[in-house]
């Protein structure tokens, strides 16, 4: 049973990637990419290495830290890049409609200028 759910879990975690793939050729700008890249490589590498860890009980200790790690590394990264995307100059895709880094700058600005 346990492998039965492994490989269902290797090809939810491929359907992921693949669609993780394809937003990144398809979106217009970094940020947009950016969102793409993280949120469906995060789920499709946990669960292509978690039903890896199914498929072979005893990788599932090994499979399953690996997949914590990234839990932990892939959001933490994407908002590095998305940061220092943004300060560097990256300009958003001009249907953007909200820039909450704008907003958060303006707001420091005028907690600044009250002090």
């Amino acid at each position: 049973m346990l492998t039965i759910i492994g490989w269902i879990m290797i090809y939810i975690g491929a359907t992921f990637l693949f669609l993780g793939a394809l937003g990144i050729f398809r979106f217009p700008d970094v940020y947009n990419r950016l969102q793409a890249g993280t949120k469906c490589t995060t789920l499709g590498a946990f669960s292509s290495i978690v039903g890896v860890g199914l498929v072979h009980p005893a990788w599932l200790p090994k499979t399953l830290l690996i997949a914590f790690f990234i839990l932990l590394t892939n959001p933490i990264s994407s908002h590095a890049l998305g940061r220092a995307s943004y300060k560097s100059g990256v300009k958003l895709w001009e249907g953007s409609v909200i820039d909450k880094c704008k907003e958060f700058e303006e707001c420091q600005k005028k907690e600044e200028e009250q002090e």
